[in-house]
């Protein structure tokens, strides 16, 4: 991979425009909502690590995993001297391969992390595991339920992130570098980042505490996909009404969404017909079925998920309302 290198006019040129630039985008609104659900995120992460990792005592596919078994092998560095080694090889990978944005914005989740963490640990002290039970006078833990809790919240938090082209920092920038150069899903990419630092706890931990750490980066794979799916997912609907010119009208005036018109023939009458297809999300299409039953039209829909949506579905610009001339379209986009 080849990487022009800036020439000095270029550099001085990008530094003048800096401040520019970096007023431009604290003016947007876009960068005050991306900077509150990103703090919201990491929150939720440092909810999972006080209230389930960090009593558990699990080492699970993480840098922090990774900073254990280097700290054993090399005790001559400290623990947070590793993470820290580790953490800004990957925040420069970051920048290198991914982009600015996801640098930038994964820079500021990895600074907050850490106080986060020390906050809820004043907030809401804990001596152990949640789950633990007195069993004969002794407190008996059962990691797995931690595990599992972590996992859940962490995956949250981690699908909340890569939703907006940011991160937890550590394995989600490997992860993601997986994704994008070998067009991976980022759930995989998580499993096998995660797998792979997982795996050289071998050399310094119990057998039965590694494996754990495996099905738990596992199951995070698997439940951020869900999470990713079911964040992205849309509802293609398709409807078939004699007042189709009306329903047309409030799905493109009202719910601001294109439409396709398709002219379909019944298979038994052998009636022509006009089918509208669209693209929504489950609110709106809620929006139009609770429309539809209040104006006591009786059409008829079928419904199916869609798992990604591209192109200018995403940029919905509210028009100018239109009027809409009846007509007979045959295969027409609006």
């Amino acid at each position: 991979m080849k990487y022009n290198l800036s020439s000095k006019e270029e550099l001085r040129a990008k530094l003048q425009a800096l401040p520019a630039q970096t007023a431009q985008t604290l003016s947007t609104p876009k960068f005050w909502y991306e900077l509150i659900l990103m703090t919201v995120a990491m929150f939720i992460s440092a909810m999972a690590v006080h209230f389930f990792l960090k009593p558990s005592g699990l080492i699970v596919g993480s840098v922090t995993g990774l900073g254990i078994v280097l700290s054993k092998i090399m005790p001559f560095f400290s623990l947070g001297t590793h993470m820290v080694i580790i953490n800004t090889i990957l925040l420069i990978l970051s920048f290198l391969l991914i982009g600015n944005e996801f640098g930038a914005k994964t820079c500021y989740t990895a600074l907050i992390l850490g106080p986060f963490v020390d906050l809820m640990g004043v907030l809401f002290p804990i001596d152990g595991s949640l789950f633990a039970q007195e069993v004969h006078g002794v407190m008996v833990a059962n990691p797995w339920f931690d595990l599992l809790c972590f996992i859940l919240v962490l995956s949250a938090a981690q699908a909340i992130l890569f939703s907006i082209n940011a991160s937890t920092g550590g394995l989600d920038i490997l992860a993601k570098i997986i994704n994008k150069y070998l067009r991976v899903p980022l759930g995989v990419a998580v499993t096998t980042a995660g797998g792979l630092i997982c795996c050289t706890a071998f050399l310094t931990s119990p057998v039965g505490f590694v494996i754990m750490g495996l099905v738990g980066t596992w199951l995070n794979g698997l439940i951020l996909d869900y999470f990713m799916t079911q964040m992205s997912s849309r509802t293609r609907v398709y409807i078939i009404s004699d007042e189709w010119e009306y329903i047309r009208d409030y799905i493109i005036n009202d719910l601001n969404r294109g439409v396709t018109i398709h002219q379909v023939m019944g298979g038994y009458s052998r009636e022509e017909h006009q089918q509208i297809e669209c693209i929504l999300t489950r609110e709106e299409f809620g929006k139009l079925l609770d429309h539809l039953r209040a104006k006591k039209l009786n059409p008829f829909i079928t419904s199916d998920p869609v798992s990604e949506v591209y192109g200018m579905w995403r940029k919905k610009v509210r028009r100018d309302r239109v009027k809409l001339e009846p007509g007979n379209p045959n295969e027409r986009t609006f």
